[in-house]
């Protein structure tokens, strides 16, 4: 595993761990955390903030308003989306990837980044999920959440 994990996700078989100490991507088996490979966090910038599976790729977001897309069964850059704003935080509904971060949510088709919606988000918020049926932000500032 790289330097400073900072985030972790689960793509049914290993985890990926984003490494902010060296800028990395690692994949660990996760019936015996066997390293799978080490990858270049790319055109995310020095800090990688959230990390998703979407069932057949990885993607990172993070610095330089960029989130990229790892293909999970080998860890090679398929490409990256520019965004319109930072993010800190990373989820997927089963057909697109959700960001959120600083006040505003972003939408991107998955099959090929396609940004679909940007919206503000009150109190600044900093993570995404999605529960099966509704995207939820959390709004620190306001101390509440929205359900999208």
């Amino acid at each position: 595993m790289g330097a400073t994990p900072s985030a972790i996700a689960f793509d049914g078989a290993n985890i990926w761990t984003l490494n902010n100490g060296d800028e990395t991507i690692t994949k660990l088996r996760a019936s015996d955390g066997a390293n799978l490979g080490t990858f270049n966090g790319g055109p995310t910038g020095s800090v990688q903030n959230g990390i998703v599976f979407d069932g057949a790729n990885v993607w990172v977001c993070g610095g330089n308003l960029r989130v990229i897309k790892l293909r999970a069964s080998d860890g090679v850059q398929l490409g990256f989306v520019q965004l319109t704003a930072a993010v800190t935080s990373i989820a997927f509904d089963g057909a697109n990837i959700w960001l959120s971060g600083f006040g505003t949510v972003i939408k991107i088709r998955a099959s090929d980044g396609a940004h679909l919606e940007s919206k503000g988000a009150g109190g600044g918020s900093s993570s995404i999920v999605f529960d099966g049926v509704n995207i939820w932000v959390d709004n620190p500032q306001a101390g509440t959440l929205s359900k999208l």
